[in-house]
């Protein structure tokens, strides 16, 4: 029988449960966007995840949209994130980089006063958090068709950076209100053109970056993720069922390490079920996200609805959680004042399960 605990392979890698960890921005890396001593020790105290997926990391420079949050673009990035996964590799842990740009989520008091770039010229609705407290986003520059190769270059050298600091894997971020899902989805891109209008065109630039990393990593230790249904960063789209589905049938033929789907939207703007067409027509490895409780995400996989679940508040308050699930033992409470710190607290500080009682 299929559980949480059965290994499997997702692409060129074997591992040993089905109980992943979520990429989750932490803003530990400092000003200069630098990976740390810090970052290795609450990535290697999670090493018990069957896989890990790192936090969102800037593919090319000047495109903060978090503040400290880490990049790959630099050669003293690529030195950080070796302390990371040489600690993960030594604690028995696999991890994959999540590549990405922040598009119209990024702010110019972030980025040295560059205005931010996205498919089309709309703001999103809300504000960010910056060195002068928060502030409104900013109207974006609308990217121009001869600019994408250079965007598509930028994530191809990030996949070679990422190979040189010994990740296993790599995933992209399409996810979440960002650069490529801007594209994805009918809200946020009206342009016309090669790039907007239908959903093969929205999502080319998609494609074209997840092919030209493929050339680096090898399709089967790349993975990507969406987020169909999510309303965060003011998205939306006409028809998020049908984009799934498009996707999943499209996704199927480029073999890569798994798709990665946040099944919902936590701000219940858009609800349905994405799930069900994706998996009907993507048969690789399928990763479920958002709200699962260890319970439902042994009912799902066992029931062939998804082949592993990625969880991510609950990782970040128990990092022994596969042995917290296998045991029926209390979770630790996550405390959100320290989400977006920049020190220890709530971050590598969450207690685990006496050594006698894991698994």
């Amino acid at each position: 029988m299929v559980t949480l605990f059965s290994p499997f392979r997702i692409g060129a890698l074997t591992v040993p449960n089905r109980i992943f960890m979520a990429p989750l921005t932490r803003c530990r890396a400092g000003d200069e966007h630098l990976p740390n001593a810090l970052m290795a020790q609450y990535y290697a105290q999670r090493a018990s995840a069957g896989l890990i997926i790192a936090e969102a990391t800037m593919a090319i420079e000047g495109n903060s949209a978090f503040w400290k949050e880490p990049g790959i673009y630099s050669e003293e990035q690529i030195t950080g994130w070796k302390l990371v996964t040489a600690a993960v590799h030594a604690a028995g842990g696999r991890i994959f980089l999540q590549l990405w740009h922040g598009g119209r989520a990024c702010h110019p008091l972030l980025n040295r006063g560059v205005q931010p770039v996205a498919p089309s010229a709309i703001a999103i609705a809300d504000e960010v958090r910056t060195p002068e407290g928060k502030k409104p986003y900013t109207v974006p520059r609308e990217l121009r068709d001869d600019e994408l190769p250079g965007i598509v270059a930028g994530f191809k050298q990030a996949a070679w950076n990422a190979l040189t600091a010994g990740f296993d894997g790599i995933e992209i971020h399409g996810a979440n209100g960002y650069l490529l899902d801007e594209f994805l989805r009918d809200g946020s891109n009206k342009r016309i053109g090669s790039y907007g209008g239908s959903i093969e065109n929205r999502a080319r630039l998609t494609l074209e970056v997840l092919e030209a990393v493929s050339s680096v990593w090898g399709s089967d230790r790349v993975g990507l993720r969406i987020s169909p249904l999510s309303s965060y960063n003011s998205m939306i789209d006409s028809d998020p069922a049908e984009l799934s589905a498009w996707l999943a049938a499209c996704l199927d033929g480029y073999h890569l390490a798994y798709l990665h789907v946040i099944r919902g939207d936590v701000y219940r703007q858009q609800s349905g079920d994405i799930l069900t067409p994706i998996r009907q027509h993507y048969n690789g490895v399928l990763i479920g996200n958002m709200g699962y409780t260890g319970e439902e995400a042994a009912r799902d996989i066992a029931a062939g609805k998804v082949d592993a679940v990625a969880f991510g508040v609950s990782f970040l308050a128990n990092p022994d959680l596969p042995a917290r699930i296998k045991t029926g033992a209390p979770l630790n409470e996550p405390n959100p004042a320290t989400f977006y710190t920049f020190g220890a607290e709530g971050y590598t500080d969450y207690p685990v399960l006496n050594p006698a009682a894991e698994c």
